[in-house]
């Protein structure tokens, strides 16, 4: 009977512990079921559903729900409004910028029931989002800017025509359709004054300053940039717009030589931009702009003949976010300006030549420098003759003969170098700098205070004869 009890005890026992065992592996098989099983995405017919789905969906998904949300004929306004921002960041983020195009064009009768404000707001972000998409769009978005216009004036929309106007501008100013851009700004900027809208006067200004600046008026550019200042004392103004009109006034004083305070200038906008990279506002225009200030400060302490300085701000903390061959090509053209070596930097614009010949002011003082490295360069291998081969003069500084015999020329035109080149023989002839005999100029002097007394004495004796 003990034998059976024991026996009993024991199999009731494994029974219990199967049970507890399967129990177990169904609650586990459950579990990972739940966790694989995605929610459910697809599109209904209740446009609410839809939306609350497409916020949860990516890719493709989420555009199929916005679309559906679109086109259901009832359905909130905001949620609407929302699904249209959403797919516009899809479709930039894909790079679609034909169907960013349509969804504006097919979005117009949606606005007549919004507020004009928010119209304004989700053409603008459309437009924006269009400027995003990597690649050439600016004949895209001069199009849609004109086609919003148009809109904008039937519908009688002052406040959207007028920024979308000063928009146009701007992506004329890209395209180098100056004339087109300097009429539309004049015409709007009148309109604009007798409203005194100060926010769009100070875009305005700027734009207008730009525009003069690659016109190469620089009183004009100096006079709209100080208009855009005057009116910004008068408004707050946000972070990116102080910074463009930082950037501007940097650029202006570059022009002017004076690179101490273009630097100024320019830090302050680098600072301000890499300052939006920490916050939620963050895009990727943020860090093309911030990477471009930073460029342009390097150059002013490579113009300013501080080049050894360009080292310790690329190594600092803020810039090394930076790291790129935009950067690394300022540190090319830094280095070769230490070594005064021109076949170094003449292999720095090659090797950079995207970085550094497509933008028009590194550029134009780049081209300043190398003509100086030139003339510093023939200056030096000039000093131990009297008279010297030309043609030994390109071979020792490793240039075309034609562009070494041009360069002196323009050397003696402009006082640089006191000699004349005898064409015929290929030479450069020296003349030794004649010190000043002071006897002249004082003889001069004394001649002509001689004719003055002379002078005064005959109008005298004239008066006495009357």
């Amino acid at each position: 009977l003990l034998y059976f009890f024991v026996w009993q005890c024991f199999a009731l026992l494994l029974l219990l512990l199967s049970r507890l065992l399967c129990g177990c592996a169904l609650h586990c098989v459950k579990e990972e079921q739940m966790s694989d099983a995605k929610p459910d995405l697809s599109v209904v017919e209740d446009p609410v559903e839809n939306f609350s789905r497409a916020q949860e969906a990516t890719g493709k998904e989420a555009i199929a729900l916005y679309e559906a949300v679109l086109n259901a004929d009832d359905g909130a306004i905001k949620n609407k409004e929302a699904s249209i921002v959403g797919l516009a960041g899809l479709y930039a983020s894909l790079g679609q910028a034909d169907k960013l195009a349509a969804l504006l064009e097919n979005s117009k009768p949606l606005f007549a029931q919004m507020p004009k404000a928010r119209t304004a707001k989700i053409v603008r972000t459309l437009i924006d989002h269009v400027a995003a998409v990597p690649g050439d769009t600016l004949s895209l978005q001069e199009k849609l800017c004109v086609e919003c216009i148009a809109w904008a004036e039937t519908e009688k929309r002052r406040y959207l025509r007028q920024r979308l106007q000063g928009r146009l501008a701007s992506i004329l100013l890209r395209q180098g359709k100056y004339d087109e851009a300097i009429r539309g700004i004049d015409i709007l900027m009148r309109e604009v004054k007798q409203l005194d809208d100060k926010q769009l006067l100070v875009e305005l200004h700027l734009v207008e300053s730009q525009i003069h600046h690659k016109l190469r008026n620089l009183p004009r550019a100096k006079a709209s940039l100080t208009a855009a200042r005057a009116n910004a004392n008068a408004i707050y103004m946000t972070t990116a717009l102080q910074a463009k009109i930082d950037e501007q006034a940097g650029i202006l004083q570059a022009d002017s030589k004076d690179f101490k305070t273009a630097f100024s200038y320019f830090f302050e906008a680098f600072e301000a931009h890499d300052e939006k990279l920490g916050s939620k506002a963050a895009t990727a225009s943020s860090q093309v702009k911030a990477s471009q200030c930073l460029k342009y400060m390097l150059l002013c302490k490579v113009m300013m003949g501080k080049a050894s300085d360009v080292e310790s701000i690329v190594s600092g903390k803020v810039a090394l976010k930076h790291e790129g061959r935009n950067i690394d090509s300022i540190r090319a053209v830094a280095s070769a300006y230490k070594e005064r070596s021109l076949h170094s930097l003449e292999t720095a614009l090659k090797e950079y030549k995207a970085e550094l010949m497509e933008d028009d002011l590194i550029r134009l003082h780049l081209e300043n420098l190398t003509e100086t490295l030139l003339e510093e360069n023939l200056l030096r291998l000039i000093q131990p003759y009297s008279c010297v081969e030309i043609a030994h003069l390109a071979k020792l500084i490793n240039l075309p003969l034609v562009r070494v015999e041009s360069k002196l020329s323009q050397m003696i035109l402009d006082k640089k170098l006191n000699g004349i080149l005898d064409q015929g023989r290929g030479q450069l002839i020296i003349r030794e700098e004649l010190a000043e005999n002071k006897a002249f100029t004082e003889g001069l002097s004394v001649i002509k205070n001689i004719g003055a007394v002379v002078d005064s004495l005959f109008v005298r004796t004239k008066n006495l004869r009357l």
